[in-house]
This record gives C-alpha cells, structure tokens and sequence, in this order.
C-alpha cells in the first residue's frame, strides 16, 4: 500500500514539473542576444550604451549588466538608426576650453623630456672615463627637458645636471613612447641663466615634432599658463595656472640672480625643473626654473620661469658655439613694461629702449652714452633713448639685445640715440662691441642709487619700484 501511495506522489510531483516547463520560456544564450535585438542596440558597446543613455538624461547606476543599458534605453522607445554609431568619448562631455587644453597636453608631451643623471663610483676619472665601467652607477637626480629641435636637442636647467655639483657621468633622456632611456651629451651650459643643452645619441627619426616657440616679451598677467613635467619622478605631469607676475629677480644656480623670470601659479615641484611653461595654445613661453622656498612643504603656488626670449638666445648660441659669447655695450637697460609707464607719466611715447645704467670702463662709457639719474631730491633725469642700431630701429629690449648679439667682439656698430629722450637731440654714436669678460665690473648688480631712492622714484612713474633689466 505503501509503495504504491509513493509511486502516486512520484507521478504527480512528474506531471506536475512537465507542466510547468511547458509553459515556461527557454532561457539560453540565444535568448540573452535577443534582447535589443528589436531596437538594434545590440551594435553598441557598453560605454556607447552608457553615452546615450547620458544624452537622453537617464540615470544608469543602477545597472549592472549589459542588458540593464539596454532595457534602460528601449524605454525611451530608443531606435538605432535614430542616431548614428560612435566611439564614446569624455570630450563630447568637456567644455570648448577643456576640450582644447586637452589637444594642447596631446600635442606638446611627447616633446617633454624626463632626464636622469647618475655617476659611476670610480668618479668621472675613473674606468668609465678610460672606456670602461665598473657597472655601479650611483644616481644623482631627476628633472625635466624640452626637446628643442629635430636634431635632438634638449634643453633644461644647469642645476639639474649638476645636481650635486659635479659633471656627472651619465645622463639619460626619455620621451614619452620611448622603450628605454638614450643617453645625451652636455654641449654647454649657461650658468648665469641656469641653463643646459644635451644633445641626445638616437636616431632623429624617432624623435616627435618639437615645441613651439613662442615670445615672452608681450606676456600679460592674468594668461593662462601651462606646465608638464616630471614632479618627484612623476612623469609627464600636467598642471595649469595662469602667469601671476613679470619681472620677478630668482636666486638661481650657484647663488647667481636671474633677472626678469616669469611668476606662476601652476604647480611647480622638485622634478619639474627644466621643463616647459606653455600658453594656452601650447607654445613655449619659458623654462621651469625655481619655486618659492617654503621649507620643503611643496608647491604654495609660487614657481618661475626662464623667460623664453632669454631662452631662445643663449640656446642658439650654446649649439652654435658651445657656449655664449656675448658681445656687450656694457649698459644695463629699463624693462619695456617700466618704459610704458614712464611713458604715461610723460604723456608721450618713448620709442626705443632706456638706458638704466652704463658700466664703468666700458664701450658705452668711452662712447659717451648717458643713464637715467636719480637724484637726491626726488627728480628723475632721463637718459638716453636708443632708437637704432646700425639703421635698423629698435623698439623694444629684445630688438636690441637680437641687434647686439648679431654682432660680435670688437665689431663697431653705429646707435642713434635721443639725448635725455629728446627726440630734437638726436645723434649717431660709434660703439666698439666687447666681450661681457672683458669687463672689469660685473652686470648683474643694479645702481644703487635706484634701489636707495626707490619709494621716490615710485613718486615720479606711479608703480611699484622695478630694477632695471641688465644687459646680458
């Protein structure tokens, strides 16, 4: 009996299951590709599901599967011929500004360098330096580069290659896309600018477009700026800022003043040294050099830059030369900016560029040329005016140091000048060109009698006390 009560339960527990799968829908792969086959999304990838669904405004955080996009779209009666396919991309997310920043960064990283330097144990007189290597090299620091033309170039800061002083022996550069790191030869450097040109040993055909090179000279404060580098080893880093002030005097490489650096708030840290600062369109306007000292807390939004006009120069003239040789006038001259506005306090323009100071037992002096004065008294007594330079006119301070450093030692060059800005006392003086070594009284340092007599002189042009830009 009882056998056959379980052989009744058995059946009907059988007839029971058979039922119910006759009324079920099959569950397969086949039904799982089905779904928005209708709508035709099944063409689209997760991140282009995801894309429309943020076009149409619909919240998809919720879903966890593929088919969760999908089923969220079909109730928007969504139909794929309705939009065309295509790549999801952030951009279509990003403002017109971010959007070009971010072109910007694409362009110009590659051509950032991030440089190494390190030294064998045996020292620069060791094995290494008789064609061997102990296999031992100790680093000695980090930093950053710019590639600066199609032969390999590179430029960067003095200090980062003398790091700890010394020549060292090895120094790698990479760019980015590249395997492995090449080495690069020093082939000069400027220490008075804090600045190094390598010369990277790879074949030029792999080496990305350089950057381009902007001006420095019409900078204004509030543009945008923008710098990659490599921070604490970090490579290809990207901050942005904008150019805070101009004209600011460094502290750079071995004690030594660098005059009219860029200041900017784009973070600037250990490691970025050497590498560029950028305008929003992503050409070169000056060279990473320093930041505000604050006790090794990192960046507080005060770094500067080698202006690049200063750049340009002194770089054309290490790969030309291996070095700068400078002819000078021996003058040190008035920043543009000052001259515009002594300009305003005199209600006329000042075409050329003002002579700040003329150093003594120089070229200048033997020619008889006159510096701005600043009496005792308060008053200010303008110098002369340089308006050309061989017949050519000169407008601003980059056209006369182009001018001069065309030329070279013991050339004599002929300088139009307006006595004391009168441009009714105009004359043609002869100047023979010396080198900056020749001289017996260095150029950096500024007239004392402008730092003395600053808060007067803040009287006479109406703005804060500027130094006058030396001749280098």
């Amino acid at each position: 009996m009882m056998l056959d009560r379980s052989a009744m339960i058995l059946m009907m527990l059988f007839l029971l299951l058979q039922g119910a799968a006759a009324f079920a829908v099959p569950y397969n792969r086949s039904n799982k590709n089905q779904v928005g086959n209708k709508s035709g999304l099944n063409k689209y990838s997760v991140n282009e599901l995801k894309q429309l669904l943020t076009e149409r405004g619909l919240d998809f955080r919720d879903c966890l599967e593929r088919r969760d996009l999908v089923e969220r779209l079909e109730t928007t009666n969504f139909v794929a011929d309705d939009a065309p396919r295509r790549a999801s991309s952030a951009e279509s997310y990003m403002t017109a500004e971010e959007s070009r920043l971010v072109q910007t960064v694409k362009r110009t990283s590659p051509s950032v360098a991030f440089i190494t330097t390190s030294m064998d144990r045996a020292g620069g007189t060791g094995p290494r330096a008789r064609g061997f290597s102990l296999g031992a090299e100790v680093p000695l620091g980090t930093g950053s580069g710019i590639l600066w033309d199609s032969q390999g170039h590179v430029v960067t800061n003095c200090h980062v290659i003398f790091a700890t002083g010394t020549m060292p022996t090895t120094v790698k550069v990479k760019l980015q896309g590249m395997a492995e790191a090449c080495e690069a030869s020093v082939v000069g450097v400027e220490p008075e600018k804090d600045l190094a040109v390598l010369k990277m040993k790879c074949p030029t055909s792999m080496l990305p477009t350089p950057l381009n090179v902007g001006t420095s000279n019409d900078l204004q404060v509030g543009q945008s700026a923008l710098a990659i580098g490599n921070p604490f080893g970090l490579d290809n880093t990207v901050t942005t800022g904008v150019v805070s002030a101009l004209g600011r005097d460094v502290d750079g490489f071995g004690g030594r003043v660098i005059k009219n650096c860029i200041q900017t708030d784009a973070a600037i840290n250990p490691g970025n040294s050497g590498g560029p600062l950028m305008d929003s369109s992503g050409r070169l306007i000056g060279v990473n050099t320093a930041i505000l000292g604050n006790g090794g807390r990192g960046n507080i939004g005060i770094g500067f830059a080698i202006p690049v006009d200063t750049v340009r120069r002194v770089v054309n003239q290490i790969i030309r030369y291996g070095k700068v040789v400078r002819p000078t006038l021996g003058i040190n001259v008035v920043d543009d900016r000052v001259t515009r506005s002594i300009e305003q306090q005199l209600r006329r323009p000042l075409q050329g560029v003002l002579v700040a100071e003329v150093i003594r037992n120089s070229p200048a002096q033997k020619a008889g040329l006159q510096a701005m004065e600043l009496r005792s008294d308060g008053t200010t007594i303008l110098g002369d005016l340089i308006t050309k330079v061989n017949g050519e006119e000169v407008k601003q301070v980059e056209d006369l140091l182009s001018a001069i450093e065309e030329q070279r030692q013991g050339d004599l060059v002929r300088l139009t000048v307006e006595r004391c800005c009168d441009s009714s006392r105009t004359e043609v003086i002869s100047v023979r060109l010396v080198s900056r070594d020749d001289l017996k009284q260095p150029m950096t340092t500024s007239p004392a009698s402008w730092r003395q007599g600053q808060s007067n002189y803040n009287n006479i042009r109406g703005g804060r006390h500027k130094e006058p830009t030396p001749w280098q």
